[in-house]
């Protein structure tokens, strides 16, 4: 027999609270989501604008109370990963279906029960959505768990696209009253219930909600990330906090550096310009002594993975970088490149005023290790002034750090044992 609607709610309340005492992280960023029931005209699972919770009572009902904590779960997972602002001008359903294989295996492993045609796929355990969206075909069969209403349903280029819907119920044509609805979606982000949203006068549901401008965007990224890392560190000192789930924080919260910039500014903090009180010539005829400014290359080692973790175009990138750097602080570079082991043909020596570029094409290898190149370095006549390897650090590292500065440009996930890690974005 179907529940009341006042049973429903009772239901998500339920789950909500369980997630809260079970999974305090979680359950905290689900608490920042208001529950509102959606019409069912165009809501026929779940769904999110990044300021609420939407629901069909109906699908709801069809859902047993650990699966109804996996779609509350899986809701505010995709706020708290600000997939609402990071799609760009990928297309919308691949970006969708992409979302959602990132998010359910997170949810799965921490004990989740997944309701009936939520999308996972084991290779894609670990990855994030960025990471998936290319192995997505460009037109998915797939269809994602919910709807993601945070944005329009134009692609790239423009053209109209429809709205990816919950799992098999298919995809969704825009209803009309979104504009309404945006006051009343802001209204429940400050807490006004679903009693309360049913009282405005849509009994039947809410009507669907506008998509976000960039502005509000923007400023939902910052909260949702103030969220994050608030219900982070409530779950830890909790005690509650799964492997899985703490690597996955431990990512979104480093601080996205502009790595071009700070690698600039290091560069220059070792840049060996100093003042000279050498007396010169007499034959200048001033007596005095003025200081001059006495100048030395800087000896830099640059290092690339090349294991295949790494494309060629991003190895071309970081290189194009180096150089227009090591133009401007007269560094003198020495690269190399390694896999398990260094190639057989480097390395190559750079001096400031030369191009800085790869000498060949490189075909990706096997297993990464990066002892090869301190063991390398080690054996060269001086130390190099800093060391700058650009990998995705999943290799095997050497127990010691070494004498001299490191800096890791890391793409991915992977936490390096010592030296600077800088998070390439």
């Amino acid at each position: 027999m179907a529940r009341s609607r006042k049973e429903i709610e009772t239901r998500l309340a339920a789950a909500r609270t369980r997630l809260i005492i079970d999974k305090p992280f979680l359950g905290a960023l689900v608490l920042r989501l208001p529950m509102i029931a959606g019409d069912p005209k165009w809501c026929k699972t779940t769904a999110t604008d990044a300021r609420g919770f939407y629901y069909n009572p109906d699908y709801i009902d069809s859902l047993n109370l650990e699966q109804t904590q996996f779609v509350l779960a899986h809701e505010a997972l995709h706020c708290a990963l600000s997939h609402f602002a990071r799609r760009g001008t990928r297309d919308k359903h691949r970006w969708d279906v992409a979302c959602d294989y990132a998010i359910n295996p997170i949810l799965m492993e921490d004990g989740l029960q997944p309701p009936p045609g939520a999308l996972y796929e084991k290779t894609f355990e670990g990855m994030t959505a960025d990471e998936i969206y290319p192995y997505i075909e460009e037109m998915p069969e797939q269809e994602p768990l919910d709807q993601h209403l945070y944005d329009d349903e134009r692609d790239s280029e423009g053209r109209g696209q429809p709205q990816g819907s919950g799992g098999a119920q298919g995809r969704q044509q825009q209803g009309e009253g979104r504009e309404p609805q945006r006051q009343k979606s802001e209204q429940g982000a400050q807490g006004e219930s679903p009693q309360q949203q049913e009282e405005g006068g849509q009994a039947e549901g809410a009507p669907k909600p506008s998509p976000l401008t960039p502005s509000e965007q923007e400023k939902l990224r910052i909260q949702w990330q103030q969220r994050l890392a608030g219900a982070a560190q409530q779950a830890m000192q909790a005690g509650k906090l799964g492997g899985g789930m703490a690597r996955m924080i431990d990512y979104l919260l480093q601080p996205e550096l502009p790595w071009r910039a700070l690698l600039a500014r290091y560069l220059s903090s070792v840049a060996r310009d100093d003042y000279s009180y050498v007396r010169p010539s007499t034959r200048r005829g001033d007596p005095a002594i003025f200081p001059s400014l006495r100048s030395a290359a800087i000896d830099m080692v640059v290092a690339v993975d090349v294991s295949g973790s790494v494309s060629e175009k991003e190895i071309g990138q970081f290189i194009s970088e180096i150089d227009a750097i090591k133009g401007q602080l007269r560094a003198r570079i020495v690269l190399h490149a390694c896999d398990a082991n260094l190639v057989p043909d480097g390395p190559w020596y750079f001096e400031p005023w030369e191009e800085f570029r790869l000498p060949r094409k490189f075909e990706g290898g096997g297993g990464t290790s990066f002892k090869p190149v301190f063991q390398w370095v080690d054996g060269l006549d001086r130390q190099p002034d800093l060391l700058v390897y650009f990998t995705d650090a999943q290799g095997e590292f050497p127990e010691q750090p070494p004498n001299y500065p490191v800096i890791w440009l890391v793409k991915g996930k992977s936490p390096v044992p010592w030296g600077e890690r800088v998070q390439l974005n």
